[in-house]
């Protein structure tokens, strides 16, 4: 795939309910709800190190989202793709600015300010709207 539609990225910039799924080490799916956010090219999430989404990560890259559009909960997009990447760098900024445009404050370190983030971006390989 070259590029995401118009439309998905304006979604990925707003505040849309998304739900991240990876693959356990038995093959069963694991899905959690998680902010996105794009660079234009790849979904981009943001976890933190050890927690089981990131462990599935680092062992199979393969993830599907389900992006549903807050104003039309109908309409939804399904994305299947790869993570290519997974940094420290930026992360710990990116889950700030994720909080803010998901809750209009920052960030609330819930598990403590100790927590290594992480920034997670996806190649998309397939794109599909519903609704």
């Amino acid at each position: 795939m070259n590029g995401l539609p118009p439309d998905l990225v304006d979604l990925l910039r707003a505040a849309p309910a998304a739900y991240f799924a990876t693959v356990m080490p038995d093959g069963s799916p694991q899905l959690t709800q998680v902010w996105v956010d794009t660079d234009g090219r790849h979904v981009v999430v943001n976890t933190v190190q050890g927690h089981q989404k990131a462990r599935n990560i680092a062992r199979d890259p393969r993830v599907a989202l389900n992006i549903a559009d807050p104003a039309r909960p109908s309409k939804y997009w399904f994305v299947r793709g790869v993570v290519t990447e997974v940094t420290t760098e930026g992360a710990a900024a990116h889950i700030d600015e994720l909080a803010v445009r998901y809750t209009g404050a920052p960030y609330q370190w819930y598990g403590g300010r100790d927590q290594v983030r992480l920034k997670v971006s996806i190649r998309v390989d397939s794109v599909h709207a519903m609704g």
